[in-house]
C-alpha cells in the first residue's frame, strides 16, 4: 500500500459554467470526507478567478483515492459535471518534514 499524500485538483469552468461547476462540487465535499481514509477535503475558489476553483484533499494511500474515484458520488459529479469543465490537473504532492 502507498503512504498517505496531498491532492491539489485543479479545475477550470468553461466561460458562464462556474456557478454550475462550483454547485456540482459541492456535492462532493460531506460524502468525499466520509470515506475511509479521506482526512481532508475542502473546497477552495480562486479570489483572482472566480472560474477557477481548487480541491485540496489528504488521502492514507494511491488504493483510497483510486476507490474514491470510482464511489457513486464521484461518478454523478462526472456525469453532471463533465461539460461544465474546461480543464482538470490533479497534482499528488508528498510531505518532506
Amino acid at each position: 500500500m502507498s503512504q498517505p499524500f496531498t491532492a491539489i485538483a485543479t479545475l477550470t469552468a468553461k466561460p458562464g459554467q462556474q456557478d454550475a461547476l462550483e454547485q456540482a462540487l459541492r456535492t462532493l465535499v460531506a460524502p468525499s470526507r466520509a470515506e475511509a481514509g479521506c482526512g481532508q477535503y475542502d473546497l477552495h475558489r480562486d479570489l483572482a478567478d472566480p472560474q477557477v476553483f481548487y480541491v485540496i484533499e489528504q488521502w492514507a494511500s494511491e488504493e483510497v483515492l483510486q476507490a474514491h474515484n470510482v464511489s457513486e458520488h464521484f461518478q454523478q459529479f462526472q456525469r453532471s459535471a463533465g461539460d461544465t469543465i474546461e480543464h482538470f490537473q490533479l497534482k499528488h504532492l508528498g510531505a518532506i518534514a
